[in-house]
C-alpha cells in the first residue's frame, strides 16, 4: 500500500516492501542507526529541499547534486550502515549494486540510475523539473516515472526486494523428509 508522505524536503508516495518494518510515524518514536528495524522500498515524488536539519535527526538528500524541484525515484533501505544495508547495498555484489550495473547498460541516456552505498536512498533516478514546460510537468512526470519503474521491473528489483528482506530462517522440515 502507498503511504502519502509530506515533509519539507520531499513530498510523494513511499512504497514499503512486504516483510519490511512499518514505516516509523515520528522520528522521536525510532532512533535512525544500525539498531532500528530494517525497511526497505520505493519512494516516487518531489524533492523540494535537500537537506533539512531537525532536532531528532538530519535527513533529506544532501549527497545529491540537485536543481531544486526535482523529480525523483529511489530505492531505499533503512537503516544506513546496518547489517541488512551492508548485505543489500554495500557488499561488492549486492542486489542494489547488481541492480545499478544492469539498469546502467540499459540506459541510453540521461538521468541514468545513480548508487549511494552509504545513504538510505540507495539507488535514484532523478530530473529537475525546470527542464520541463510548466504546462506539461504532469505529462513528463508520468512518462519519467513509467520509463524508470519500466527498469525497476526488468531488472527484477521489484520482484527481488520482497524476498531478500524475508527473514533467513530454515524453512522447516517436511514430516515426508523427516520418515
Amino acid at each position: 500500500m502507498p503511504q502519502f508522505e509530506k515533509r519539507s524536503d520531499l513530498i510523494g508516495y513511499r512504497f514499503v516492501a512486504q516483510n519490511s518494518a512499518p514505516a516509523a510515524q515520528s522520528a522521536k518514536k525510532t532512533r535512525q542507526g544500525a539498531s532500528a528495524a530494517p525497511s526497505a522500498g520505493f519512494f516516487i515524488g518531489y524533492l523540494l529541499e535537500s537537506r533539512v536539519e531537525s532536532r531528532a535527526e538530519s535527513r533529506g538528500l544532501p549527497f545529491l547534486k540537485a536543481t531544486l524541484p526535482e523529480f525523483v525515484v529511489f530505492c531505499f533501505v533503512e537503516p544506513p550502515g546496518g547489517r541488512f544495508h551492508r548485505r543489500l547495498v554495500s557488499e561488492a555484489d549486492s542486489l542494489m549494486r547488481r541492480t545499478a550495473e544492469y539498469i546502467r547498460w540499459l540506459t541510453h541516456r540521461l538521468p541514468r540510475f545513480e548508487l549511494f552505498p552509504d545513504e538510505h536512498a540507495a539507488l535514484i533516478r532523478h530530473v529537475p523539473i525546470q527542464e520541463w514546460p510548466p504546462e506539461r510537468i504532469d505529462h513528463y512526470a508520468r512518462n519519467f516515472l513509467i520509463e524508470t519503474l519500466a527498469w525497476l521491473v526488468r531488472s527484477a528489483l521489484v520482484r527481488r526486494l520482497p524476498s531478500e528482506i524475508a527473514p533467513s530462517h530454515p524453512a522447516p522440515k517436511s514430516r515426508a523428509a523427516g520418515q
